[in-house]
């Protein structure tokens, strides 16, 4: 008895494929008339080629500064890199005069450290405004009348 269900089963599935694979169409005289189709293909995706570029060893220098003593802008940086350690320095003054450096390491095994090292505040020079005499604003009353 298992054996017949599963028979018509499957013969029921095979049915359904096979009806749905081969449509019927009807000609001229009401006559069904097979039509093959075009098999349908299911396209795969097409894998792409992977292609490794060299990595290049990342080593540099480099260093800059800046000195505008119109706007009292003064800092610098220099660092180096060799693979993946990397050491540097910058410097600023500050606002107030004093003078701010930071030396820093970076690696896999230590990681970022920065050591900051702050110099006493220079002696400001004043400089001296202009002075700046101000005129009395002339009396317009005399005008108005």
């Amino acid at each position: 008895m298992e054996l017949d269900v599963t028979f018509c089963v499957v013969a029921i599935l095979l049915l359904a494929a096979v009806a749905s694979a081969v449509p019927i169409e009807y000609g001229h005289y009401g006559a069904p008339a097979l039509v093959h189709a075009a098999p349908a293909y299911v396209h795969a995706p097409i894998a792409k080629a992977v292609v490794h570029e060299p990595i290049a060893y990342p080593k540099y220098s480099f260093n800059y500064g800046i000195k505008d003593p119109h706007t009292g802008d003064i800092k610098s940086q220099a660092e180096e890199r060799d693979g993946d350690v990397v050491k540097g320095q910058y410097s600023l003054v500050e606002p107030d005069g004093s003078v701010r450096t930071v030396d820093y390491t970076a690696d896999d095994h230590n990681g970022f450290n920065a050591v900051v090292h702050k110099s006493a505040p220079a002696a400001h020079k004043v400089i001296a405004a202009p002075a700046v005499h101000l005129a009395h604003a002339p009396v317009l009353s005399h005008y108005l009348h």
